[in-house]
């Protein structure tokens, strides 16, 4: 049995609100359709207040990509679980949804999808807290929250702008990988938006999408990645 390799993006949206300060939902879906992804992580994908409804209108998603939304909120209104959200070419891959609880002093939360990609593969989708002892006990959650996984990637914006700091958490049971400067897209200074791969998972490429159109619709542009994921094996 060969490899399952994936394209999986992730991208902060910031609420489909770009540089010019409008919020311009189809513009948000075109930069993701661009990515030509499997998976697309999508962070600030609801409104901050209220019953935090959708950045991005949901009959918009079907009618413009070619992507599903995976249903992982509680309240049936936003499209994402603390504003982490999942868009899918082919949803039915989907075994399970668990949402992970994030310590910290911010409300944070991860959303974790285990798939029938491969040997098997767990997803997570997660947005960061700004303080970076938040962060370390985040990650470290998240590491809990896969032990289990025969196959992990953590996807989002973490948030971390050293290099060499931070994410200790993760040495020794995934290498992560920053695709390149994605904040702010103005003028990109920080690798903010990563992957982490647990063993197992083969990194074949990855990038920031630069184009035009990706330097306006956001504070962050997106960043994709090229896994290999090992077939199941057989006896």
């Amino acid at each position: 049995m060969t490899d399952t390799v994936l394209r999986i993006a992730s991208y902060n949206i910031r609420k489909a609100r770009g540089l010019d300060q409008k919020r311009v939902p189809g513009r948000t879906l075109q930069v993701i359709n661009q990515l030509q992804a499997d998976i697309v992580v999508l962070q600030e994908a609801d409104r901050r207040v209220g019953v935090r409804k959708p950045a991005i209108p949901r009959k918009l998603i079907e009618a413009e990509t070619d992507f599903r939304l995976v249903d992982v909120c509680e309240n049936g209104i936003s499209l994402g679980w603390h504003g982490n959200a999942v868009l899918m070419r082919d949803p039915a891959q989907v075994l399970r949804v668990e949402r992970v609880p994030l310590p910290g002093l911010e409300p944070r939360g991860a959303v974790r999808l285990d798939m029938t990609f491969g040997g098997g593969l767990s997803v997570v989708a997660a947005h960061l807290g700004l303080l970076r002892r938040d962060r370390r006990e985040q990650l470290q959650a998240l590491c809990q929250a896969t032990a289990n996984s025969p196959h992990a990637v953590i996807a989002g914006d973490f948030n971390e702008w050293s290099h060499c700091k931070g994410l200790e958490p993760l040495v020794g049971k995934f290498e992560t990988h920053a695709p390149g400067h994605s904040f702010h897209a103005r003028r990109p200074v920080a690798a903010l938006d990563r992957f982490a791969l647990s063993h197992g998972v083969e990194l074949r490429g990855a990038g920031v999408e630069q184009g035009a159109l990706a330097r306006r619709a956001s504070d962050h542009l997106p960043v994709w990645s090229d896994i290999a994921i090992p077939a199941a094996a057989t006896c």
